[in-house]
């Protein structure tokens, strides 16, 4: 638990210097050394921290010359996720990607008719709230959760709302942030949701997986600018 809390520092203070220094797409960060060096830390937890900030889409690493800014967190970000639990809040999606396409699989093989009801209604409050002023996050999680109970299994269930704290904040910053951008980004967010949820009613179990691993993967990119 000491090198997660300690991976999750550096993760932070890495984030911090691509923000205060201004750092652009395409810049290079310091070297493993140089960071390790900054942070009183070993490089084995900063190459730790490169790895996920790489698989969270914010760096990426080039064969033999350092890792490079890919993406800055938008600014809106930090307004609904504090700067200290960006990692762990992001590394939600790791969970999710495992969590949730299942879901969606097993749902498309088990749905019965009342949880394919109970899917569409939570899809249409989705709807109606994303092409409204209201926040939508609470819609959005009804859904996700409504894909998880057609699963049959309470497990999933169980462990989807464990994940709410966590997940919550992610759903509202993504609304937000969508709704800073031109108006075709919302709409990209509802056809995600209805390729879902078209998979689930279709009985595709493997469209399904697939349609609920996209969203998940466009929608940390929405939290970047």
């Amino acid at each position: 638990m000491q090198g997660e809390r300690l991976a999750d520092r550096a993760y932070t203070a890495i984030v911090q210097i691509i923000n205060d220094e201004g750092l652009a797409t395409g810049d290079r960060l310091p070297s493993e050394a140089g960071l390790a060096g900054m942070f009183g830390m070993s490089r084995t937890i900063v190459r730790e921290a490169l790895v996920r900030l790489a698989a969270d889409g914010i760096t990426e690493a080039r064969r033999g010359a350092g890792s490079y800014v890919k993406r800055r967190p938008s600014e809106r970000l930090g307004s609904h996720v504090p700067m200290h639990g960006l990692a762990a809040t992001l590394g939600t999606y790791e969970v999710r990607f495992v969590l949730e396409a299942e879901a969606a699989r097993l749902a498309a093989h088990r749905r019965s008719h009342q949880q394919m009801d109970a899917i569409e209604a939570a899809l249409a409050a989705l709807r109606a709230a994303l092409l409204s002023s209201a926040p939508a996050h609470d819609e959005d999680w009804m859904l996700h959760r409504a894909i998880a109970e057609a699963t049959g299994n309470g497990a999933f269930v169980d462990i989807f709302d464990h994940l709410e704290q966590e997940v919550l904040p992610i759903l509202r910053a993504g609304v937000d942030i969508s709704r800073s951008r031109p108006p075709e980004v919302i709409g990209a967010m509802m056809e995600e949701h209805d390729a879902i949820v078209d998979a689930i009613r279709a009985k595709d179990a493997d469209g399904a997986a697939l349609a609920m691993r996209w969203h998940l993967s466009q929608g940390r990119k929405r939290l970047m600018p």
